[in-house]
């Protein structure tokens, strides 16, 4: 995994590099193995993500991913791309769409919307997407850092 195309997770981008359009992304296939270790990790032991035949009786008709998990891909953009390394998550709104199951391809989105300079912060809208089609959608505070002023 790299950051901003330097080949290594060292710093992210600085505040003063960033500009509102820019935009990263990273996809990753939603896998039984994924859904087993987010339901130790996180104890939401939820049947719906958990047992077919208990998801068979549910509107899904199978088993579902936990929101979260599709919902963590975000950080990862976020953590590792745009802004990247060192930046600090402050808040985090999120709208569930649609279900994400097992062996979907979910591709996270981040673009950036505003910036205060004053602050030092970033709005980034967020997406997650199956198919073309959101699944999450929302909209992410972070805390960037600036460059060091040379003496």
């Amino acid at each position: 995994m790299t950051a901003n195309g330097n080949g290594s997770l060292g710093h992210g981008y600085y505040f003063e590099d960033l500009a509102v359009g820019m935009e990263a992304s990273y996809a990753k296939k939603i896998t039984n193995d994924d859904v087993l270790a987010f339901a130790e990790l996180s104890g939401d032991v939820n049947p719906v993500h958990l047992n077919d035949a208990f998801a068979a009786g549910t509107m899904f008709k199978q088993r579902i991913a936990h929101g979260f998990l599709t919902a963590s891909l975000i950080s990862t953009v976020l953590g590792t791309k745009l802004p990247g390394p060192g930046c600090i998550y402050l808040s985090q709104s999120l709208k569930f769409r649609a279900p994400v199951f097992i062996g979907d391809e979910v591709v996270a989105t981040a673009k950036i919307t505003s910036l205060d300079p004053e602050k030092g912060r970033a709005v980034l809208a967020c997406s997650c997407a199956v198919n073309g089609k959101p699944v999450i959608d929302g909209e992410a505070l972070m805390m960037v850092s600036r460059r060091e002023k040379q003496a």
